[in-house]
């Protein structure tokens, strides 16, 4: 019986090396280093309508809004899992075949207890099955690259072993076969990935919208950098859709590159946050990147364990990333009361914690973290996975 990789190899007119199959995780291959974005970031004001100097202490807040509900209802992660599958030679060149499995999903608490989050009887889970294949395994018969890759989905996904398993591959993404010194070309597929698990953290969150979860008092913790969510939108329509999903959506990054840590005046200030002490939180700062164009973050830092128990300057320091909505808040910031209203209910959300679980343990919120365990414990495992090839 044919493989997946022997159906790939005879619609791409590929050549099929069979080579050993592995799991990226654990392996030294190029990673993304830190939840936030990797491109230095352009400072332009203060991102709040108080103008601090100093740090804003948060202890007394967070022990003052202590509501049931807490405004954090919805807890949002995505995640990924790559893996080599081949090696696959396409006009006299080699490139490696990769494939991933891709997770998003929601918690939320039941009588303050961590829960899945159903809507009508389901589960706002997804998992997804993806391969990356280099561009120019496109099928020269075919005119359309969309086309192309779906009809290559199609002939994979009707394979009888598959279907007996109840599994199908949900994507053909591609990857750009041109790579910068020092680069591996192993990374481009792996990339293709991520900005597909991205763009499913999206529409995750314009599904809550659409079904009306996220209001004033009913707030989405998503984990990582929102920044990463509006890359590819120039439309100012589909900006003003966005802007209007993200109103109530706050992005929390356990790790964020040190040297992107700057004040308004573009110089390094990553010993200010270092040394930032327990439960409190920066100034906050407007900024723009030039890779998106009209659209303004409002971005600060808290601590949320004491350095004490820590192991190296940024544990246990959260960067906190929301989106300015309305032109009042892209003219003059958030209101300093809501930052101090998000930063404490953060620093609510910090316990109890994963000690031993995970070695991140002091920069992670607990409901986040358990999200994320909840979304990776839906993969399928490494060996049925890797056998489906």
């Amino acid at each position: 019986m044919s493989t997946v990789l022997d159906e790939i190899a005879k619609e791409t007119k590929g050549k099929s090396f069979k080579t050993y199959k592995y799991c990226f995780d654990g392996i030294e291959v190029p990673r993304f280093d830190y939840d936030d974005h990797r491109h230095r970031i352009t400072w332009k004001q203060y991102g709040e309508t108080e103008h601090h100097d100093k740090p804003v202490p948060l202890e007394r807040k967070s022990k003052q809004i202590l509501p049931d509900p807490p405004l954090f209802a919805y807890f949002l992660d995505g995640s990924r899992k790559t893996y080599k599958v081949d090696d696959m030679a396409f006009r006299n060149q080699v490139y490696p075949i990769i494939a991933g499995q891709v997770g998003v999903g929601c918690c939320t608490r039941v009588n303050k207890e961590m829960m899945p989050l159903y809507d009508k009887g389901t589960s706002m889970f997804e998992r997804h099955l993806v391969i990356s294949l280099p561009k120019v395994a496109k099928n020269s018969d075919w005119d359309d690259d969309t086309l192309a890759f779906e009809h290559l989905k199609r002939k994979i996904n009707n394979k009888a072993d598959l279907k007996a398993k109840n599994v199908s591959f949900e994507k053909i993404l591609t990857y750009s076969t041109k790579v910068e010194t020092g680069d591996k070309i192993e990374n481009k597929g792996i990339a293709s990935i991520q900005d597909y698990m991205v763009e499913r953290e999206k529409f995750m969150v314009s599904e809550l919208v659409r079904k009306g979860f996220l209001l004033p008092d009913k707030y989405l913790l998503k984990d990582g950098s929102l920044e990463y969510q509006v890359h590819g939108i120039t439309d100012q329509s589909e900006l003003a859709r966005f802007r209007n999903n993200y109103q109530f959506v706050v992005g929390v990054s356990k790790s964020f590159n040190p040297e992107n840590c700057v004040d308004k005046n573009g110089r390094n200030n990553s010993n200010l946050i270092a040394q930032l002490p327990l439960y409190h939180r920066t100034p906050v700062n407007m900024y723009s990147s030039p890779r998106i164009g009209d659209m303004e973050f409002a971005v600060w830092f808290v601590r949320i364990r004491d350095q004490w128990y820590t192991n190296n300057a940024f544990d246990g320091i959260l960067k906190i990333e929301k989106i300015l909505v309305t032109e009042e808040q892209r003219k003059y910031g958030l209101d300093s009361e809501e930052v101090d209203i998000i930063t404490a209910s953060i620093i609510n959300e910090r316990n109890p914690v994963c000690y031993g679980a995970d070695k991140r343990w002091a920069n992670h919120i607990y409901p986040v973290f358990v999200t994320e365990s909840y979304v990776k414990s839906k993969y399928l495992g490494e060996s049925m996975f890797l056998n489906l090839f």
